[in-house]
């Protein structure tokens, strides 16, 4: 019989780690049943799509509770797809505020609990740990910081490496730049993978292109996020969309505005200079504001670095004043190159590549299969 996984993402990092996940279970298992909550991403590794990222990703406390009832019905479908499925194992990858929902469903219903990508609880509520040491029969973990913090709990975990350095390679070795001698270089947009943050920050990135004549501005679009939602923002701007393509865009980029998330890490691994921009509404803020303690940044390569390399602006910090100020120093020496050295140094921090497939062969060994 072929060993059953159900793997479970909720947002667009989540699905690429997932879909490289699936591509290692199968190299190890080639008859594994896979059947999956994810993206287009984790549907062309072989994963069995049963619900799509795009009906999942809600931004923020007042988000959230405005689609509370999509969710739990989201969660109910889940449980009972769980049960009809019978999976060997059921895989959570991040996506905390529905994937800890589940955890006393499965344990009660007897399915062997793994975690892949932690959720940020070194960040904010780390009493779930408790819930993580009771519930997850083992925790896979992408930073190396974190093995110390389970560890401080009394939750042994398995630091597998990041997966961004699978899907990298050495495409994030330079930045591209020698391709645009002679014409305007590119500062690639960055807005986010959600339609509410999108609203919220492409219409301040736009704001810059005035003042930046010399230069081609290029928006990371998603097109299942529909193609009007972007052309509706943008209007009669001077720039252009590079639809489905992030990394292809990095690849090109001189300097990049990105919205704080996964993007930050991947822009620092392609060496784009970056200023990291976080704007939620402001009871979610406060709220946030409230939860999160300990930590002093929002952007992953700063948590990674333990120091400010890329420039955060949050809430009304994203204006274009300020960012036409960050911007003008991302172009030049010497802030440029010290910012590069600071990206070489998180790369180092990260270990080398094989994350999804040390996770894979953990996992499989785990199981016993």
């Amino acid at each position: 019989m072929p060993v059953k996984y159900y793997i479970i993402a909720g947002e667009a990092s989540g699905d690429l780690h997932g879909a490289n996940l699936i591509k290692a279970l199968r190299a190890e298992d080639p008859n594994a049943d896979i059947r999956c909550w994810g993206g287009d991403k984790m549907a062309a590794a072989g994963g069995h799509v049963v619900k799509h990222i795009r009906e999942l990703a809600f931004m923020g406390f007042i988000e959230v509770i405005k689609h509370l009832p999509t969710i739990l019905g989201n969660i109910s479908f889940c449980k009972q797809d769980i049960l009809e499925y019978k999976p060997d194992v059921v895989i959570l990858i991040d996506y905390p505020g529905f994937n800890f929902r589940l955890f006393k469903f499965i344990k009660q219903h007897g399915f062997k609990l793994f975690y892949y990508i932690s959720p940020q609880l070194w960040a904010w509520k780390e009493g779930r740990v408790k819930q993580v040491k009771e519930y997850v029969d083992r925790m896979f973990v992408i930073f190396p910081f974190e093995k110390a913090f389970y560890a401080k709990h009394g939750v042994e975990v398995d630091f597998v490496g990041h997966p961004l350095l699978d899907e990298l390679g050495d495409r994030g070795r330079g930045t591209g730049e020698d391709e645009f001698q002679g014409i305007s270089q590119i500062i690639a947009l960055l807005p986010g993978s959600r339609k509410q943050e999108i609203k919220s920050l492409l219409p301040e990135y736009l704001k810059v292109i005035p003042h930046f004549p010399d230069y081609k501005f290029v928006v990371a679009g998603i097109s299942g996020l529909g193609r009007d939602f972007y052309t509706d923002i943008i209007g009669d701007a001077r720039c252009e969309i590079e639809w489905d393509n992030t990394y292809g865009l990095l690849n090109s980029a001189h300097a990049a505005i990105v919205t704080s998330g996964t993007a930050t890490l991947e822009t620092a691994l392609h060496n784009v200079p970056e200023v990291i921009c976080y704007k939620a509404s402001p009871l979610s803020y406060y709220i946030a504001k409230r939860l999160i303690k300990g930590i002093e940044y929002i952007g992953i390569v700063n948590l990674i670095a333990g120091r400010l390399v890329s420039k955060e602006l949050i809430q009304a910090d994203v204006n274009d004043q300020m960012l036409i100020l960050e911007l003008e120093r991302l172009l030049y020496a010497p802030h440029r190159a010290k910012m590069l050295q600071a990206y070489n140094e998180v790369r180092q921090l990260l270990g080398s590549s094989g994350a999804s497939e040390r996770a894979a062969k953990l996992m499989i060994g785990y199981l016993g299969k």
